[in-house]
């Protein structure tokens, strides 16, 4: 018995031109009118954030930059980069940078290992309460608090000198805010010395949030107290550890009240940084344009500083 040519075509594949084709439903006009009503009610609450973050930080900032193009005279108000070439030409902003950096670098390491340190020193122990106690304690202090206690101690005639003398050390004893580069290391320990405190507390958080099984688990392989440290802990204290580099990097590049009581930037100009040369040269050099123009650059650094560590650090999941 023959077969007709048309029971013999192959099966249409799915998806094929002969396939049913599948037309995609729009939700309904009320499910749309829901949607719609949703968004505009976030977007009502989220409104009063969004103006005042414009009011109180887009806006100054947009004025700034624009204020950064003009110059102080009366002649050629308009001045294009002439007051970033400052950069390049002026000695006292070479120094504010070198000096920025050597903020950035120690505000970072100091709080960090010391706090880390500390944190896990103190996280066990009969008098660790005490002991915490004592390291956070200078961070309720103020920045200007702090410099009038280290400027007591760093003055030529001050604690830390006498104490040397008195040891016998007098080749030891100097004017430790008189000469560069000493004068911005010890800022920057008088910094750690207060900024220490907030660590320990984060660090204190994320070891207490550690599951003692992966510890207990660690010894029964075999691991020491330093291998448990490295592969156990310090991973599992990565979130931690990214809040507080991003903070201590925040605070050394804006560092100014610390910096202002103990020396003012000096002598001469030798202790001045970014946030200190913008003060100086717009409230005390009555410059503004020049003073714009290093907030932009001081900005600008923040803010790359922060992304390119953050892009480099957070996970997909943000954490």
């Amino acid at each position: 018995m023959s077969t007709s040519v048309t029971d013999r075509r192959p099966p249409t594949p799915a998806g094929g031109p002969g396939a049913p084709r599948r037309t995609m439903r729009r939700p309904p006009l009320t499910q749309r009118w829901a949607t719609a009503r949703e968004r505009v009610t976030a977007g009502g609450f989220m409104a009063p954030a969004v103006l005042l973050v414009a009011l109180f930080l887009l806006a100054p900032f947009v004025w700034t930059v624009y204020r950064s193009f003009f110059s102080d005279t009366r002649t050629s108000p308009f001045s294009w980069f002439d007051n970033y070439s400052l950069f390049a030409s002026d000695p006292a902003l070479s120094r504010s940078i070198q000096n920025t950096l050597m903020w950035v670098v120690g505000t970072v390491a100091l709080p960090f290992v010391l706090g880390l340190a500390i944190a896990c020193m103190t996280n066990a122990g009969r008098f660790s309460r005490l002991a915490r106690l004592c390291v956070v304690l200078p961070y309720a202090l103020s920045g200007s608090a702090v410099a009038v206690v280290w400027n007591f101690m760093l003055t030529t005639d001050g604690a830390v000198n006498q104490v040397l003398t008195g040891l016998g050390l007098d080749s030891l004893a100097q004017g430790w805010l008189l000469t560069w580069p000493g004068n911005t290391v010890v800022m920057i320990l008088a910094n750690a010395w207060q900024a220490t405190g907030v660590a320990v507390i984060l660090f204190l958080v994320g070891l207490q949030s550690i599951p003692p099984e992966t510890l207990e688990a660690g010894a029964l392989d075999g691991a020491s107290g330093w291998q448990q440290f490295r592969h156990i802990v310090l991973p599992q204290l990565r979130p931690v550890s990214i809040i507080v580099i991003g903070m201590s990097l925040v605070n050394g590049l804006k560092s100014f009240d610390l910096i202002w009581v103990l020396t003012q930037g000096g002598p001469g100009r030798a202790t001045e940084t970014l946030a200190v040369s913008m003060y100086n040269e717009t409230f005390l050099e009555l410059r503004p344009g020049a003073g714009a123009a290093i907030a932009v650059v001081l900005t600008v650094i923040v803010l790359a500083a922060s992304w390119l560590y953050l892009r480099r650090q957070l996970d997909v999941k943000g954490v």
